[in-house]
């Protein structure tokens, strides 16, 4: 028997064959809703493998390594009693935790409420570059939600479409969307102004496909304005959740989308990383949602023209969701996706 997980984190164990039975449902499962080809006998085989072993660390072999990136480091160090301020949080990530690229970000993590402050935080930004040497990008959440009321001046669409007030849901989402799009755009091209290495769109798709097409608009104009900054956008979700449900981009619609189309559409925006995602299913084991997840990056991988960062921790790419991942699943998905999914980075 091996020891390993649940979806929500609890200790379990599994004989191989159970494991690799587990693997071999999530495979199916993820080949099923996105309509991709499963993995091979062999990538099964080597998940089992991998699943299998009564290690606490497991680690990828010398060659396979990807750049580690993370959204939002230095609140994620806020969150613990040493957090000493975002610039040192950033060289914690830097010089211990040896991360390749940095983030600076707004306590608030969306790009609405930094707009009133963005110059506070483009003096901390410069602070941080001055003080490190990897890349420090800036982040944000498009984050439609803070648009309606009581936050914003449009009414609230999750309030409208229950009861049946279908139009008008649509036109508050429209009117989110452009008033995002402006800052964004502000936002960004501020930051990017006083010298950061590159913009994150964290968690994007957390309000449905306008959230999602926002995003894209608003990258479109910052490459317009920036030809050479870089982009990287991080998805809320495995599938884009539709809320709009007439939204297209690219004579495409948005809603329902999978990462491999995701990935397509990113690109024709500007979009320079994609941060890929799979959810994980609580009351599933870590091996049958490792099977879906490295599945979904696999097939996105083989589909982008651009390098695939996939989304690894709390709740996403085969990793439970608990706040403070274990490292046996961490390491674990790490392997997973470098050597099968074939990602670019973590």
């Amino acid at each position: 028997m091996v020891k390993t997980r649940m979806g929500d984190g609890r200790a379990i164990e599994m004989g191989e064959k159970e494991i690799r039975n587990d693997i071999f449902e999530g495979v199916e499962d993820a080949a099923d809703r996105a309509k991709v080809d499963p993995l091979t006998e062999d990538e099964v085989n080597r998940l089992t493998e991998i699943y299998s072993l009564p290690n606490r660390f497991v680690g990828t072999t010398q060659g396979n390594e990807v750049v580690l990136t993370v959204d939002a480091g230095h609140l994620k160090v806020r969150r613990s009693p040493v957090s000493i301020g975002k610039i040192t949080d950033i060289e914690i990530f830097e010089r211990v935790f040896c991360m390749d690229t940095a983030e600076h970000a707004h306590v608030d993590y969306s790009f609405k409420p930094v707009k009133p402050i963005v110059s506070e935080e483009q003096v901390e930004l410069e602070k941080a570059l001055l003080s490190t040497v990897l890349p420090v990008f800036y982040g944000a959440m498009p984050n439609l939600s803070l648009y309606s009321k009581p936050d914003g001046q449009f009414e609230n669409p999750a309030e409208l479409m229950p009861k049946g007030k279908i139009e008008e849901a649509r036109a508050a989402f429209e009117g989110m969307i452009e008033q995002a799009i402006q800052d964004m755009v502000y936002v960004s091209s501020k930051m990017y102004q006083s010298g950061a290495d590159g913009i994150n769109f964290d968690t994007t798709g957390s309000s449905g496909e306008p959230d999602v097409y926002a995003a894209f608009k608003a990258i479109e104009k910052i490459k317009e304005k920036h030809p050479d900054v870089c982009i990287q956008l991080g998805m809320a979700g495995e599938h884009i959740l539709g809320f709009h449900g007439e939204l297209e981009y690219e004579g495409v619609n948005l809603a329902g989308l999978y990462p491999h189309e995701q990935v397509k559409l990113a690109e024709k925006a500007g979009v320079d990383i994609f941060g890929a995602v799979a959810n994980i299913n609580t009351s599933e084991s870590i091996p049958k949602n490792i099977g879906r997840a490295v599945t979904y990056m696999k097939a996105c991988s083989e589909a982008a023209d651009i390098p695939v960062f996939a989304n690894v921790g709390m709740g996403v790419g085969g990793v439970p969701m608990v706040a403070t991942p274990p490292i046996d699943s961490v390491s674990r998905a790490s392997v997973a996706m470098t050597e099968i999914g074939k990602m670019d980075g973590l």
